[in-house]
């Protein structure tokens, strides 16, 4: 996928009318910014085993993206790295993870999952009121009919994770 496609994908996406349709398109839409996240922020290189580890997304909670995630990462390979996706039921595992989306069926437990991988190089990306306060990098939110997303760059620069400046300049005021 080239830079402007995922850009484009990245501003976000109307979804449709129906209330199934659009639960189904939202989490289409928040599965393609999981991947192209990928693309936008970097890890420090101890992050990483060697140069040839994959990138592994994981989700923490119930996985409302089906199949659809996989797919997308099974097509996608970021500087040499294939994107891997896993399901996790802790912290402790979610701290082997480059990129964990935290389910809005986990909002009771994300602020103590923060505080776990706290230090760690570990993009943590939530759709909870609340998330980025709690020290989460990414917020998903609807906004209308599109998803959008915020960005706390403070917590993102603790987890020594760099941002993109085209992503940041595509996110949502929040603690930029």
């Amino acid at each position: 996928m080239n830079i402007r496609l995922a850009l484009v994908l990245l501003a976000g996406a109307a979804l449709p009318a129906s209330p199934a349709e659009a639960a189904a398109e939202e989490y289409q839409v928040k599965g393609a910014f999981l991947v192209n996240f990928a693309k936008f922020f970097e890890w420090p290189a101890q992050s990483f085993k060697g140069p040839a580890d994959p990138i592994s997304i994981c989700i923490l909670g119930q996985n409302p993206f089906g199949p659809a995630l996989d797919l997308a990462a099974r097509e996608t390979v970021v500087e040499s790295r294939a994107l891997t996706v896993h399901q996790v039921s802790d912290a402790h595992e979610a701290r082997q993870c480059h990129i964990v989306f935290v389910s809005i069926s986990e909002r009771k437990r994300s602020r103590a999952l923060l505080e776990a991988v706290k230090g760690e190089s570990v993009l943590t990306v939530g759709e909870s009121e609340g998330f980025l306060a709690d020290g989460g990098v990414v917020n998903f939110r609807l906004e209308g009919d599109k998803v959008r997303f915020e960005i706390n760059a403070k917590a993102a620069a603790l987890a020594k994770l760099h941002i993109s400046a085209k992503l940041l300049s595509l996110a949502q005021a929040g603690k930029r």
